[in-house]
């Protein structure tokens, strides 16, 4: 696994949160737009900047945003 800073794996984290709230509570404005805000900062997260995103980095970023993801080892510091 790859390292992330740490402002990205929490937003990452935050954004599985809200995605799983809202498939629990369809319809919810707040919830939609808390998604939309924290899609848009994952995507243009400097981190990106400095390398372009593989799907494969994609992946492992999203695997830090599941229930009992392991985090120990993928964040930068």
């Amino acid at each position: 696994m790859r390292p992330f800073p740490a402002d990205l794996a929490q937003a990452q984290q935050e954004w599985s949160a809200t995605y799983r709230q809202l498939a629990e509570q369809p319809g919810r404005t707040e919830l939609r737009r808390r998604l939309y805000r924290l899609s848009a900062q994952l995507f243009f997260h400097p981190y990106w900047q400095r390398r372009r995103p593989s799907p494969a980095a994609w992946w492992d970023l999203r695997d830090l945003g599941r229930p009992g993801g392991d985090t120990s080892g993928r964040l930068g510091r």
